[in-house]
């Protein structure tokens, strides 16, 4: 048997004209938006991911499938050599997800347009390293957290709008007794909160915070920490100062003072609800001026409810982490188990030395 020549493949195709190259670089990244969004990836993340694309783009001058490890190690090398860690590791990632889709869906067709093989750029000599986890948080203690809200009742007898005020007041209450996210905690509806589930009631919350970029995740958290009261309250002697209908379908449990065009009234904020905490806090708890978000509140939920003796699975359910490992960083600063290992260290060389003396 004898070996053939063959001709390159380029001489079966003349190579394409920049304007459909052009074209054809619009209709990929434009396929690359749909499969992400088919796979349920969240628009956020497939936002970040175009976003991080036009910037090494914009970079490059050039279609991003020419890029070689070479074009990567000038990047990411010196373009981005001060740039954060989170910002070097984006771009990475979006870049990676970027070529594994030109290989599994364009590789054969950018051969016979460009006669380029393509390949990604990054690999284990040039990819950033490091890593995305948050700093650490250290909670406020449990007196203080009581002193914030017991100065911010007390604004409630006194503040010009009592409707806002009482309904920041109960929102901020909810993320402190049972560790919502402020983004779920605004997407609440009345029909949300079952009073007949459990022995303290649930909050259905719909808009859970997906993992690595999928869609919102559904969970059911318990009312703890005397959380209904609150509710029951904000229900009862505030939320018709809001003047909507509450038998009216995604009425929402945390209203803005905005309505819609049906007169209806919209869903309050994410900004206005933050705002809200921050002005407490400088008033009623001044040493944590600046410091006190919602997300602390969450990490002072996680470890209150630790210290109190609930297991590391049962808060993983109830923030709806995937993994319990995520969870542990809510509730580190307060785990004891290096001091345990010292305690128990030390009885054991005392019991030696009584042996020996």
């Amino acid at each position: 048997m004898a070996v053939a020549a063959v001709r390159d493949l380029r001489t079966l195709r003349p190579v394409a004209s920049p304007d459909e190259l052009e074209q054809f670089e619009v209709d990929v990244m434009a396929g690359f938006v749909l499969a992400r969004a088919s796979a349920g990836v969240a628009d956020t993340t497939i936002r970040g991911d175009l976003s991080n694309l036009e910037q090494v783009r914009e970079w490059f001058g050039r279609p991003l499938w020419e890029m070689e490890p070479p074009h990567a190690d000038a990047y990411f090398g010196r373009e981005l050599r001060g740039a954060p860690s989170g910002t070097r590791l984006a771009r990475a990632g979006a870049l990676s997800v970027y070529f594994e889709f030109l290989e599994l869906r364009h590789k054969v067709e950018l051969h016979a347009l460009t006669g380029l093989v393509v390949e990604c750029p990054l690999d284990e000599m040039n990819r950033p390293r490091g890593s995305k986890n948050a700093k650490l948080r250290i909670p406020p203690l449990e007196t203080e957290i009581n002193t914030l809200f017991a100065g911010w009742g007390r604004d409630l007898e006194t503040c010009r709008k009592f409707a806002p005020t009482a309904r920041n007041y109960a929102a901020a209450r909810l993320m402190a007794d049972v560790g919502l996210r402020i983004n779920e905690a605004r997407h609440l509806d009345l029909a949300d909160i079952r009073w007949e589930l459990g022995a303290f009631g649930k909050l259905h919350v719909r808009v859970g915070k997906g993992a690595r970029g999928s869609g919102p995740r559904e969970r059911m958290v318990p009312l703890l920490n005397d959380a209904g009261s609150t509710l029951r309250w904000y229900i009862e002697d505030v939320w018709g100062h809001f003047e909507d209908d509450h038998l009216r379908h995604s009425a929402p449990l945390f209203s803005s003072e905005r309505q819609n065009k049906d007169r209806t009234r919209c869903r309050v904020g994410y900004d206005t609800l933050r705002s809200g905490l921050v002005e407490a806090t400088a008033r009623h708890l001044p040493s944590w001026a600046g410091r006190l978000t919602p997300h602390v509140l969450r990490h002072y939920c996680a470890s209150q409810l630790y210290l109190n003796g609930v297991d590391l699975i049962s808060i993983q359910e109830m923030y709806g982490h995937a993994w319990v490992a995520t969870t542990m960083k809510y509730v580190h600063v307060h785990r004891s188990r290096i001091e345990d290992a010292w305690i128990a260290g030390q009885k054991r060389a005392a019991t030696r030395l009584e042996g020996l003396m």
